[in-house]
């Protein structure tokens, strides 16, 4: 309870010392200057609107109890079937790091729900060693979409990709990348923000979990009739961005999941996906 109230007090702090800066800024009174006194108020209105901004956080912070609560409900539902002799004590590094970022991701569902694949791992004999410690780390780089379009990549379907480019016809003249890594992995994935879709390749990317080479696509052209034939791509190219003697080429690509992904996967999305319900 001591470190849950410490932990508390760290945030509580920290929002009172944004706030209490803002508010702390000087508001002048000297009626000579009235540019300064417009700059006061205006202080003053925007110290408000950060106040009112910031408190939610604390409400969205979660304590001991709230973790406790929710793992312990998590994770008895995913070592169900395990041995009682098979669950064993976690890692600390794996562990600990990993309650701890629940106090600030706990409010997020599919990252909560990674880091209770990930412990349910640590703490099941047979797949301990499986569960990196560096995958706490990945879990807190990823935003809530992310999440959910790596747990769709864990899927054994192709994921096509197309990078549209501007070509002068006179291929000695070259070209360049107008729109890179365009797909309908947002739409199938479900994501809330899917035109973010190539920013968030780039950091499945940047965290080893994903690579995209330019001269890798799929035999199969069919596999990419959707996205070519799509809306997406159509209202990329638009006539009024090509000079004269220019032309729209798509070049085809595919995501590509590297062997830390497909461990990351098999540990943090796949392991314990909840099974659902059969229909009545």
């Amino acid at each position: 309870m001591g470190e849950e109230a410490s932990g508390d007090n760290k945030v509580k702090g920290t929002i009172e010392a944004v706030t209490g800066f803002v508010k702390a800024v000087p508001i002048y009174q000297d009626a000579l200057q009235p540019a300064a006194k417009q700059l006061g108020k205006t202080l003053e209105v925007v110290g408000r609107a950060v106040n009112v901004a910031l408190s939610p956080i604390t409400g969205l912070v979660w304590g001991g109890e709230q973790i406790q609560e929710f793992l312990t409900a998590k994770l008895a539902g995913r070592l169900k079937d395990i041995p009682l002799e098979d669950i064993v004590t976690p890692k600390p590094n794996v562990a600990g790091p990993a309650i701890e970022a629940l106090r600030f991701t706990g409010h997020e569902e599919s990252l909560r729900d990674m880091y209770a694949n990930l412990l349910a791992a640590a703490m099941d004999k047979s797949t301990a060693t499986g569960a990196h410690p560096a995958f706490v780390e990945i879990i807190k780089q990823l935003t809530s979409d992310e999440a959910k379009l790596i747990a769709y990549l864990m899927e054994p379907l192709p994921f096509p990709l197309v990078t549209v480019r501007i070509e002068d016809h006179d291929y000695q003249k070259g070209g360049f990348d107008f729109s890179m890594n365009v797909s309908l992995l947002g739409e199938k994935a479900g994501l809330e923000v899917c035109p973010l879709v190539p920013s968030y390749l780039d950091n499945l990317s940047r965290l080893g979990l994903i690579f995209i080479q330019n001269d890798f696509s799929y035999i199969d052209g069919n596999l990419y009739t959707e996205l070519e034939n799509s809306e997406k791509v159509r209202l990329i190219q638009q006539p009024e961005l090509l000079e004269p003697g220019q032309g729209f080429k798509l070049r085809r690509r595919a995501v590509q999941i590297t062997n830390l992904g497909k461990q990351f996967g098999k540990v943090c999305v796949n392991r314990h996906r909840e099974t659902p319900e059969n229909p009545a």
